[in-house]
């Protein structure tokens, strides 16, 4: 919340995997707000994504070939992961041409 701007939002999409600890103080005094949403539609992700664009905010994320994917589910059956496994479709059918 220290990152928000005063009278600014910020829109949890996802869980988190620990407990949310905010200090009421940075709320009220930033006038921040906090709020989630489990909907989200099209327009809703296309928005959130252009936002995130303009912004420059990124993901962490591991990039895999399709050919890869039962090792990343080996992985995460083991919890040897540390980012989000992303499937690369593209460069798998560029491949496959």
């Amino acid at each position: 919340m220290g990152l928000l701007k005063p009278n600014g939002k910020m829109i949890m999409v996802g869980l988190p995997t620990k407990p949310l600890e905010i200090p009421p103080f940075d709320l009220i005094i930033g006038n921040k707000t906090l709020a989630g949403s489990c909907i989200g539609g099209m327009r809703d992700t296309q928005e959130m994504i252009n936002v995130a664009a303009k912004h420059g905010v990124t993901a962490d994320i591991e990039l895999v070939a399709a050919d890869y994917v039962n090792t990343a589910m080996e992985r995460l059956a083991k919890a040897d992961v540390r980012y989000r496994f992303v499937i690369d479709i593209g460069n798998t059918l560029k491949n496959s041409e």
